[in-house]
């Protein structure tokens, strides 16, 4: 199957490469404890809304008045579909569930994305089958998440059933929404892009905050909630997001999903040493399987190329 790539974008300049995949690493790392501490005084949904409305409107404006195209209705769609998935059922379920879960222990479970893409591809018609390597890593992942989500004889805190559960349905979303994009129909300029679908999912978490209820008392944001709702507009949504959806342009999804090795240590770390989460036997166990897989699963596009290449 010929590569998805498109024109020059498929060779960028090193230096570029480097710092969209050190922004993707580092930066989304940090965002699993911004949350957490957003989401203390900030209803989830309303947060996640707020966050990528704004992103949103900031990048569609500043890429219209920059003479971008108007999107055509079935670009408008893809940004919909795309926004829907990634946003909403991805993000904002992540969201609402760090109210439970610790930003750590989501960090790991959002590390399964990379597991659901290998399965999503390998269903997909045309799509490569997992080699042994893959598989391995596919089992190790899972005992990962057992040791995560297992007995507590194993040490530390029992993981939140529910808000775990509710994140392995963030990631799936997040793999179905990343694979899909690859395909659909786009506007040529990714900031555009970008802003659409911020634009489109931050419009519908906002109203899935207001059916639940939610409402903000301005009174009651504590300034570590609003500081960390900047960042997280800013440099997590417009940088961090923007240097995700291009790098799914211009290289693979297995290499793209090597994100998931810093992030859940960058998470963890953070977690630890700023919010005194618990780093006890089952999380640093569950840390190094869950990595080690994503090493094995990404490794496959040295041993054997996906057919999307």
């Amino acid at each position: 199957m010929k590569s998805s790539h498109r024109g020059p974008e498929s060779h960028p300049p090193v230096t570029t490469l480097a710092a969209a995949f050190a922004a993707v690493y580092i930066i989304w790392g940090s965002t699993y404890l911004a949350i957490r501490f957003a989401i203390e005084t900030i209803p989830p949904y309303t947060m996640a809304g707020v966050r990528f409305l704004f992103a949103g409107i900031v990048l569609f404006a500043w890429t219209s008045w920059s003479g971008a195209k108007r999107p055509t209705l079935p670009q408008w769609r893809s940004a919909l579909i795309v926004g829907t998935l990634l946003l909403v059922t991805g993000n904002g379920l992540l969201t609402w569930a760090e109210q439970f879960v610790a930003s750590g222990v989501a960090a790991l479970i959002v590390a399964t994305v990379p597991l659901w893409m290998v399965l999503l591809e390998a269903l997909r018609r045309g799509g490569s089958r997992p080699t042994a390597l893959v598989s391995a890593g596919l089992l190790l992942g899972l005992a990962g998440i057992a040791i995560l989500i297992g007995p507590s004889e194993l040490g530390g805190a029992p993981v939140h059933l529910l808000g775990a559960a509710v994140i392995f349905a963030a990631a799936f979303s997040w793999a179905l929404g990343s694979i899909y994009s690859r395909n659909a129909p786009q506007v040529s300029s990714t900031l555009q892009n970008v802003g659409m679908q911020m634009l489109l999912g931050g419009v519908i978490l906002l109203c899935v905050g207001l059916a639940f209820g939610e409402r903000i008392d301005p009174s009651a944001i504590s300034a570590r909630s609003a500081w960390s709702l900047i960042f997280l507009s800013v440099v997590g949504g417009i940088v961090s997001y923007s240097a995700y959806v291009w790098l799914l342009k211009v290289s693979t999804p297995a290499k793209v999903s090597t994100y998931a090795y810093v992030n859940p240590v960058v998470a963890v770390f953070l977690g630890w040493a700023l919010a005194g989460e618990a780093l006890g036997p089952r999380v640093l166990l569950a840390s190094i399987a869950v990595v080690s897989a994503v090493v094995l699963i990404t490794t496959r596009s040295k041993q054997a190329p996906a057919k999307t290449d």
